[in-house]
């Protein structure tokens, strides 16, 4: 049986964990990708320097849209 005085019977504290936890997982997320996506790029620069300026663009694409995600999490939160 539920405890009708815990964190759940509280909108509010149900709220601010739930923001909290939209920016933890919308915050590390796109951070992870953007790793993973710069990593793989110098790493083809570095086994074949000569296609650097055929990868930066898209690198820089892709770590946009990646970035857009923890913007996205960061306007659902200011919403709730």
């Amino acid at each position: 049986m539920a405890d009708p005085t815990g964190l759940m019977a509280n909108p509010e504290a149900v709220k601010v964990f739930t923001k909290g936890l939209t920016m933890a997982i919308g915050g590390m997320t796109p951070a992870i990708a953007i790793g993973m996506i710069v990593s793989k790029a110098m790493e083809a620069i570095g086994r074949n320097p000569e296609s650097s300026g055929k990868l930066f663009v898209p690198m820089l694409l892709g770590a946009a849209f990646a970035e857009a995600i923890a913007i996205y999490s960061l306007v659902v939160v200011f919403t709730l």
